[in-house]
């Protein structure tokens, strides 16, 4: 672990990031247990229904996790500036924890607003982590 000790904070954002993925998981799925739906099937599409968000929070973590986690890691192993790296993954995790947050309890409407800026902000993070990845390399 020695030569990753710089990028405690990564690591951590990597690690935690998947716990809010497998935290939602029984917790949507007991959702729709509840409903009577079929194991796998996604709630009629409305905002307005809890277990619809609590399906799409989880969904949502899901399709960042591997992207989020091949730029930190990729970011790791080029030796990007760890200053960087730490940074960038922790926002990301901070705008994800807020997210899922955001999802579950409705705040604003589903096409713009905070879950909007939240997906940037997180999505901007996975860029530049990419970005210094590759001119870490090169």
């Amino acid at each position: 672990m020695e030569q990753f000790a710089e990028y405690g904070h990564a690591i951590v954002s990597v690690a935690a990031f998947a716990l809010i993925g497998l935290i939602l998981s029984p917790i949507s799925a007991a959702r729709k247990a509840n409903e009577q739906m079929e194991p796998g099937a996604m709630p009629k599409e409305d905002y307005s229904n809890l277990t619809y968000r609590m399906c799409r929070a989880h969904q949502n973590a899901v399709e960042m996790a591997g992207l989020f986690t091949a730029v930190t890691i990729a970011a790791i192993l080029a030796g990007a500036s760890p200053f960087w790296v730490n940074l960038l993954a922790a926002l990301f995790l901070v705008s994800r924890i807020i997210m899922a947050f955001v999802h579950i309890r409705g705040i604003g409407k589903p096409q713009q607003g905070p879950r909007t800026l939240l997906y940037v902000l997180g999505w901007a993070c996975c860029v530049i982590l990419a970005i210094l990845a590759i001119f870490a390399v090169f």
